[in-house]
């Protein structure tokens, strides 16, 4: 199933979903339309439940997303900032119940470094670019960049990026931990896919409450933690889903241990 909107293309093939941001004459420069666009297409195919898995990436091989619009930046005031456009996408990305990659090809910075933080895997491109510039331009990483960064690589190396704004090749990012791995830009997609394919072999209610509980477990404290992990699995011991897999696993020990006593 393919969906096109005005600035973001939208396909589902099989249970893996790809988001591809469309406005390569700007790097895909992050606006409030496209914003919306994205927040209403993880919206929807969330609700046709067809898809396991979201992909996130740009058009061409320049950008995934630069950063947000500047003409656009520049124009806003104070009140705008609370009403967090940004965050809200991001917090959006984070909180959907689909697992979700972020095949970066090209520049990620600002608020496409903060899409891609939100995002659950990252997988860069040789060529890819990432950091939080705002600091250079008179603002802050808004749209949950200062906290996901610090979350991730920890505070010495979050604020270090932070704090220069400097810009980082994909090498640098996989050794600080900002991407999992990198990958030719011809490899890209692929390589997102094989892990996207991964992850689809899997129990979709088994995937989606360990995100759940990794999710919120981190804001909760472990005592918590380990409760919502109870409880989550008390899910999955009750899901037909699960007697059925470990079913599979166990006529398969015992069609081997009976291949191994035949061939004695």
């Amino acid at each position: 199933m393919s969906q096109t909107y005005e600035f973001i293309h939208v396909e589902e093939a099989g249970a893996v979903a790809t988001i591809t941001f469309d406005r390569p004459e700007v790097r895909n420069a992050l606006h409030l339309p496209m914003n919306l666009e994205i927040r209403a297409a993880l919206k929807a195919l969330v609700a046709r439940g067809q898809a396991q898995v979201v992909i996130f990436t740009g058009s061409g091989d320049r950008a995934f997303v630069s950063g947000a619009d500047i003409a656009e930046l520049r124009e806003r005031k104070g009140p705008v900032a609370l009403a967090r456009h940004n965050a809200e996408l991001c917090d959006a990305i984070e909180a959907c119940k689909l697992p979700t990659l972020a095949a970066i090809n090209g520049f990620a910075l600002g608020g496409g470094c903060e899409v891609a933080l939100a995002c659950d895997i990252r997988v860069a491109s040789e060529t890819a670019k990432l950091g939080q510039p705002e600091v250079s331009l008179g603002i802050i990483p808004a749209a949950g960049g200062s906290i996901r960064m610090q979350r991730l690589l920890g505070p010495g190396i979050a604020r270090e990026l932070i704090f220069t704004g400097r810009v980082i090749d994909a090498a640098e990012a996989a050794r600080v931990g900002l991407v999992n791995r990198v990958v030719p830009q011809s490899q890209l997609m692929e390589t997102a896919l094989e892990i996207a394919t991964e992850i689809v072999k899997n129990s979709p209610n088994a995937v989606q409450l360990s995100k759940l509980v990794m999710n919120e477990g981190r804001s909760t404290g472990p005592e918590v933690g380990v409760q919502l992990e109870a409880l989550a699995q008390a899910v999955c011991y009750d899901d037909p889903e699960k007697y059925d897999r470990m079913g599979a696993f166990l006529d398969k020990r015992e069609a081997r241990r009976k291949a191994r006593e035949g061939g004695q």
